[in-house]
């Protein structure tokens, strides 16, 4: 996998992931809407914490600097 998540990106995604997750853990929703919050905050947090996004890859675009772009 080649870095294409980087710069400011990745924290924020780590964050607004974990947002995601402790509101769909806590803030008393519905199942439905409980259960998206989760998949999304696990998705944002894995993608930052890898840097690594599928989607970013589909179309071609990369936040990372060209040295930090080395497969891992």
């Amino acid at each position: 996998m080649t870095c294409n998540v980087g710069g400011i990106e990745r924290p924020l995604r780590i964050g607004a992931g974990l947002l995601a997750i402790m509101i769909g853990i806590f803030a008393g929703l519905s199942t439905a809407v409980a259960g998206t919050a989760l998949a999304v905050g696990a998705i944002l947090l894995l993608t930052g914490a890898v840097g690594y996004c599928p989607l970013f890859t589909l179309f071609g675009i990369s936040t990372c600097s060209r040295a930090s772009g080395i497969k891992k």
